[in-house]
């Protein structure tokens, strides 16, 4: 080996010349000299001439090297790392043992130990020996951390350090590296190192060892460049002589080339045995990561090793890795691996055995991970390594809640299933050999699956729109819809399918959001940003402007088409009807969409028309204008007189349909601007008063027409000058509307019939009753003209009232999910109940001492969306100086208790007794835990006040009431230092002094309970200390999905890895696994959405409204609080 190694050494001409002291230049002035230095050699095997200016460079930098050492040049001046890898190479010619030490010194010292290591010692005692004495320095504390170190200094370390190593192993490849001595040592001491306890020995080893690998590879890749040169040569010479000294020359070359690689390759084996078998699954992360993605450059640069199962099983361990950051690894990895063609005959059983864990980690716990997981399955579609049944579960992620997992998963179904690019490589991305009713036709065929939720529809659009330009294609879209192409005739389900893509690509395009954005942030565009946005709808107004009519006129008898082409008119530029002079076809859109207004009832028609006829009079101009505003004014008094003559027929016994359809129409536009009517409330106040048999659904209508009127009216009042003949006129529909809602009130809360219509009225006179005794509350108007208007409702009404929205909020979750999705459910569901009594409290229109206990009562009663609206009543109301917050915890407390206490002296449902106890006992819980780190502190005297009322409240009916100590005290009682315990427990030993608990042991056991609590609380001795206030727990990344539900098919046709097996277990993903949460959070985003979402955002505007005298108009839901 000898012999062989040194006939390959280069010729000293062909080396760089020795470096002399004027060739080296300082630390500071390397940086500027770099770039210009050029160290290529003359043809002659000479350096070329230096300028003065480099001599001097050199020079100085020489200087720096004799008075820096490795580990100072590795920590503080990684420029200076290839002149030292220079020097070390030198001198190991004439003196091995002493560079070697240098450089085992180095590595000591970059794992931090502060060692007193000689280099006698290095050469008397053996390799096991030495790392046992750093270990030895470790477990003593004597190492410094510079791998994990956040000093600024340090900050290139990890940089320099592979650097080294890389430039170090490049240098010696014509010697020392395959002399059998400098890198065998090293090696030896790098994987001994390696396998130590101390985690920073074991990182930065890793870190040398796997660079070491790295670095062999590219002379490895070198020398096979060199042997296939060789080769060439070799069979071109022996073409012309089958023997001579060429030929023999040629042989020995690469023979010698041959065995190199061969000697590299051992060399990596040997690493990979001795350091990544271990530190693949080291318990460090870090470590883990870092040998995956040094396996996955090995295997992409050097396949003719790598490229087998023996290793990349390892790929696919790791892909169960507990920590994201691993599997993302490995994930990345693989997409490396894929991404090469050759590479794929060689991955058949690879993929064969792991494609369904890459599947599984598309719906990862962790976004980082489950995103480039979709992009490996795509690289997994673009080879055919699947099949499309294995994609099931993937197409229910278009829904899921992350918009970047949407994204992905948006981009793999168009690639895959619109455009075909997966099935056909040599077709353009943007399916240019396509036409765009190809796409959309296949694009229709998806929506199939989500067409009974325009919501999902939405979805799936916005996950798909970016790459799917067919999408922007307005004319095919319009030219589809409008029976014009060749493709067959749509069915009415993609018809309807279509029209919401239409109305939802527009939207996108004029840079409008169709999904609800999680963090509800606004959208801002630059300039040029803002052009694209205009040029957008210029486009689209070009194209709809001479064919909108037409699609109006088509489908206006659809209700479920019309309305999202009405919501067209919105995304228009109309300024552009007059400057392409067509106003004849904005008219006839205008007067089609009124024709839809009456002839449509449903909410989401009405709106759309409502909207955009308002839409036409605030952006039309001169000529166009004026004709908007006078289809609206038309269409009021024609609404006005359809809603009286409906009455009238009623009065008359007629049929109430045409009455309700009218009301709604009626309801729609009084959300959007005041209805001048003469006499229209009068006629709804009798018809009410006189005709108690209507349906509740006309009831409630008539009452929340009646409410806007009054609205309105105040609204158009001039606070500085009213005048009386308004005022007079207001109060009387005041004292009218009161005069209905307290008769339903008391009705209602006596009535015992169910079903959806009752329900609907009962929450609409909740929800009105709130909203009028906000509007006119008396401390608004007790100091202005408007005083006569002031009311405070007494509280026999307030009483009345909570007990009807008890009933309410008493309804089944079964029933309320059946009628999830009926018009106006936002509008009249126990969210809006509830949230309309809190508005009560936080508005200060009734006193809290009745209402506020009430409300907090049901905190845990409810579900979570009512929970959410009491936690936020309650944070508003401990923001409120006047508030009694200890005062209202315990009533609250006392209320669910005698709830509980009802039940248990009827006896009859076991299951709701113990309901009833159980939240009981979760109120405690909840409230205890407002109070927690610096709080209770500061709050002692509150949890103080609230354990004495609860103690004096248990006592009060020996021995009845005692199950309230255990119930709803003990919580509070843990958020005492141990200090107080005293006091409290000679109180309540007192009050049961004289009493004999043998008469009833059952009765007193909860108060042996609560004492035998008190006593151990004091024998603990506790004191407080800091915490941070109790939060939900939120798991990291996104909630998993069970595995069981049923998958769309939207086209027919504990250790991180084991070495030795994987089972079908390993195949199951470690990130959610530990993560018990409730199952509304284990749902996606889109599967939770409450309807009223957006009243739970007023309810927190609420609190920041003072008692301004200041009106507004009403809002959409009619309140003017």
């Amino acid at each position: 080996m000898a012999e062989t190694i040194a006939s390959m050494r280069r010729p000293k001409r062909g080396r760089p010349p020795r470096p002399r002291e004027s060739d080296f230049v300082t630390g500071e002035e390397f940086e500027d000299e770099e770039e210009g230095e050029d160290h290529g050699e003359a043809a002659d095997g000479l350096a070329p001439p230096r300028s003065k200016r480099k001599r001097e460079a050199s020079a100085a930098a020489a200087a720096a090297l004799e008075d820096l050492t490795l580990i100072d040049i590795v920590k503080h001046n990684g420029r200076l790392i290839s002149h030292a890898v220079k020097r070390l190479v030198e001198d190991y010619e004439s003196n091995p043992k002493s560079v070697l030490f240098q450089i085992l010194t180095m590595l000591f010292e970059v794992c931090g130990a502060r060692h007193d290591i000689y280099a006698s010692d290095l050469h008397e005692a053996a390799v096991d020996d030495i790392v046992f004495k750093l270990a030895e320095l470790a477990r003593k504390g004597l190492v410094d951390d510079n791998y994990s170190s956040k000093r600024k200094d340090l900050k290139n370390f990890k940089e320099n350090l592979v650097t080294f190593w890389d430039s170090l192993v490049l240098e010696c490849q014509n010697g020392p590296l395959f002399d059998d001595n400098l890198f065998t040592t090293i090696k030896d001491y790098v994987v001994a190192i390696s396998c130590t306890p101390p985690r920073v020995y074991r990182q930065v080893a890793s870190l040398v060892g796997l660079q070491l690998v790295t670095s062999f590879i590219s002379v490895a890749k070198t020398l096979s460049g060199q042997r296939e040169t060789t080769q060439r040569q070799l069979n071109a010479e022996k073409k012309k002589h089958s023997d001579g000294p060429a030929v023999e020359s040629l042989n020995k070359r690469l023979s010698i080339t041959h065995e190199n690689i061969t000697y590299l390759e051992e060399s990596m084996r040997k690493i990979f045995s001795g350091l990544f078998m271990h530190r693949y699954r080291d318990v460090d992360p870090e470590i883990r990561m870092l040998c995956i993605k040094s396996l996955g450059i090995w295997v992409v640069s050097y396949p003719s090793l790598f490229l087998q199962d023996i290793y990349l099983k390892y790929l696919g361990w790791t892909l169960n890795d507990k920590n994201a950051g691993v599997r993302r690894t490995s994930i990345l990895a693989l997409q490396s691996l894929y991404d090469v063609d050759d590479n794929i005959p060689s991955l058949g059983l690879f993929t064969e055995r792991f494609y369904s864990r890459m599947i599984q980690l598309a719906d990862d716990i962790d976004i980082s991970v489950a995103v480039p997981a979709i992009g490996l399955i795509k690289q997994l579609l673009r080879h055919q390594l699947l099949s499309d049944d294995d994609l099931g579960p993937l197409y229910d992620l278009l829904i899921d809640e992350p918009p970047m997992i949407r994204r992905a998963i948006g981009e793999l179904v168009y690639d895959h299933l619109i455009a075909q690019n997966c099935k056909t490589p040599s077709v353009a991305r943007d399916g240019d050999n396509e036409s765009s009713e190809i796409h959309i036709s296949r694009m229709l065929h998806i929506l199939r699956e989500f067409s009974d939720d325009p919501v999902l529809s939405s979805y799936v659009i916005d996950d798909i729109w970016d790459d799917m330009k067919a999408m922007k294609d307005w004319k095919c879209v319009i030219s589809m819809l409008l029976d014009e192409t060749p493709i067959a005739e749509l069915t009415d389900m993609d018809g309807t399918n279509l029209v919401r893509m239409l109305r939802a690509s527009a939207k996108k395009a004029v840079g409008e959001r169709i999904v609800l954005a999680t963090d509800n942030r606004k959208m801002y565009y630059n300039k040029s940003q803002k052009e694209i946005l205009e040029n957008s709808k210029s486009d689209i107004t070009n194209a709809l402007m001479k064919r909108y009519p037409q699609l109006l006129r088509k489908y206006l008898p659809d209700k479920a088409k019309i309305s999202p082409l009405i919501d067209m008119m919105m995304l228009l530029k109309l300024e552009m009807y007059s400057l392409k002079r067509q106003e004849q076809n904005f008219k006839a859109a205008i007067d089609l969409i009124v024709d839809a207004f009456f002839k449509h009832g449903d909410k989401d028609t009405l709106r759309s028309c409502i909207k955009a006829i308002a839409f036409c009079c605030t952006k039309c101009q001169a000529d166009l204008l004026d004709y908007a505003e006078n289809k609206l004014k038309t269409l009021e008094d024609e609404l006005v007189l359809k809603v009286k003559t409906a009455i009238k027929e009623v009065e008359a016994g007629d049929d109430e349909y045409s009455l309700l359809v009218n009301l709604k129409r009626l309801h729609e536009l009084q959300l959007s601007k005041p209805v001048k009517n003469d006499g229209l409330f009068e006629d709804m106040y009798r018809i009410l008063s006189h005709l108690k048999e209507m349906d509740n659904e006309v009831k409630s209508f008539l009452l929340i027409n009646m409410f806007l009127e009054v609205a309105w009216c105040l609204h158009a009042i001039d606070v500085e000058n009213p005048s009386e003949t308004s005022i007079e006129g207001l109060s009387s529909k005041q004292r009218s509307l009161f005069e209905q809602l307290y008769y339903f009130l008391v009705v209602l809360s006596n009535y015992q019939k169910e079903g959806r219509s009752t329900t609907v009225l009962s929450s609409r006179v909740c929800t009105i009753t709130a909203e009028m005794w906000c509007l006119f509350k008396k401390s608004k108007y007790s100091s202005t003209k408007l005083k006569n208007l002031g009311y405070l409702p007494q509280l026999e009404y307030v009483q009345k009232f909570w007990k009807l929205c008890e009933q309410q909020l008493n309804i089944s979750d079964d029933t309320e999910d059946e009628d999830a999705n009926e018009e106006y459910i936002e509008d009249t569901n126990r969210d809006a109940v509830m949230i309309a009594a809190a508005k009560l409290l936080l508005a200060d229109t009734v006193s809290k001492d009745y209402l506020g206990p009430e409300i907090v009562s049901h905190y845990v009663s409810h579900g979570a969306s009512t929970t959410e609206i009491i936690k936020h009543l309650i944070t508003a109301l401990k923001k409120n100086a006047n508030s009694d917050i200890a005062a209202l915890f315990f009533e609250a407390l006392r209320r669910v208790y005698e709830r509980y206490m009802a039940y248990l002296r009827e006896g009859e449902n076991q299951n709701l007794i113990a309901k009833s106890y159980s939240e009981c006992q979760d109120l405690a819980n909840r409230l205890a835990g407002y109070y927690v780190g610096a709080v209770r502190i500061k709050n002692k005297s509150e949890i103080l006040k609230i354990i004495q009322c609860g103690v004096q409240f248990a006592f009060v009916d020996l021995p009845k009431q005692l199950s309230f100590l255990e119930a709803a005290l003990v919580p509070f009682v843990s958020k005492l230092p141990s200090s107080d315990i005293p006091d409290i427990l000679t109180d309540v030993q007192k009050r049961a002094q004289d009493i004999d608990m043998n008469e009833d042991p059952s009765a007193w056991r909860p108060y042996l309970t609560f004492v035998e609590h008190l006593r151990e609380k004091h024998a603990r001795n506790e004191v407080f200390h800091e915490e941070k206030e109790e939060k939900p727990v939120k798991r990291r990344g996104r909630p998993r999905k069970p595995r069981d539900e049923p998958v769309r098919n939207l086209f027919d046709g504990n250790k991180s890895s084991d070495e030795e097996s994987v089972s079908d277990s390993d195949q199951r993903g470690h990130g959610g696994d530990d993560d018990d949460e409730d199952d509304a959070f284990d749902q996606p985003l889109i599967n939770t959405f409450r309807p009223s979402a957006s009243k739970l955002r007023s309810l927190k505007g609420v609190s920041q409204q003072g008692t301004s005298s200041q009106r507004k108009a009403p809002t959409a839901s009619g309140s003017n609080s």
